[in-house]
């Protein structure tokens, strides 16, 4: 148990979870686009990577004993989480607390295994696994078209933007296909994984899976009113002519564009690959 507990402990700060979580907006404010790519898009998911392949691998028993633990760290990462998220002014700041809320949707993933039926421990497990996968591509998604817009309008604070849509219609428009995808917008990449984490967990924390789930409205405000402020209304002078995504930067996009609206449409081109994976873990979990 006590190795458990040592190996659980660096995992929810490399994933991260409330409360070993506040390293994370100052490493994505202060790290350039490309590093906040590879930090969200894969050096988190080895927190992830680590509690299915570890924690729950090597230690299943403990881990069935400690599913309450994980059940009630999830509901505070995805609710606190989504409350931090809304509080945020700098656009890489909103996303990497979005990014701890999502996270949050992993550790519910993984405290399925407190129902102790297969079934419902394969939906779950998948969907964590499936959530590393899509918040990946998505943070991605939202960093590089973040990166973008201040690279040409030299600022991140959203009450300075307003109007991005009429003068770069392609960085905006990936952020918004992004920002759906994030908030769970059925037919996206990250409605997949979401709902196979709520159905997956609902069995053994049904009261918990019903207040997580509150996070998605949380966060369909937090994204919304984040396009409101920075891409809508009057465009402002200083932003009247600068220039949208050249051909190189239009590639990058497309292909986070396709991924995320290919899985959202037909998910069983990875779905299938992560159950792979987790029927051997699922075969362990047994008394």
């Amino acid at each position: 148990t006590v190795i458990f507990w040592f190996f659980l402990i660096g995992f929810l700060v490399k994933l991260p979870a409330i409360p070993v979580h506040t390293w994370l907006p100052d490493a994505h404010t202060d790290a350039p686009t490309a590093v906040s790519i590879m930090l969200a898009g894969v050096l988190l998911k080895m927190g992830g990577y680590g509690l299915l392949r570890i924690t729950v691998g090597m230690f299943p028993d403990i881990t069935i004993d400690h599913a309450g633990i994980f059940a009630i760290l999830a509901v505070v990462s995805i609710l606190y989480g989504a409350v931090l998220t809304i509080r945020q002014t700098d656009l890489k700041r909103l996303i990497a607390y979005s990014s701890v809320s999502h996270m949050g949707l992993v550790l519910l993933g993984v405290a399925s295994v407190g129902f102790m039926n297969r079934d419902f421990m394969a939906v779950g497990l998948t969907g964590a696994s499936m959530q590393l996968f899509t918040h990946g591509t998505i943070s991605a998604l939202l960093f590089l078209a973040v990166g973008l817009i201040y690279d040409r309008a030299k600022t991140r604070y959203i009450p300075d933007l307003g109007g991005l849509s009429r003068t770069i219609p392609i960085i905006s428009g990936s952020l918004i296909i992004a920002g759906l995808a994030s908030l769970g917008l059925p037919g996206m990449s990250g409605f997949v994984s979401e709902i196979l984490v709520f159905l997956g967990s609902f069995k053994a924390f049904p009261l918990i899976t019903g207040l997580s789930v509150f996070g998605v409205v949380l966060a369909a405000g937090y994204i919304l009113w984040m396009f409101e402020r920075s891409l809508f209304g009057p465009t402002k002078q200083r932003f009247s002519q600068i220039r949208d995504a050249s051909l190189i930067e239009c590639i990058p996009l497309a292909l986070l564009v396709i991924t995320i609206l290919g899985i959202g449409i037909y998910p069983a081109i990875v779905v299938d690959v992560f159950e792979s994976g987790i029927d051997p873990i699922t075969a362990l979990i047994t008394r």
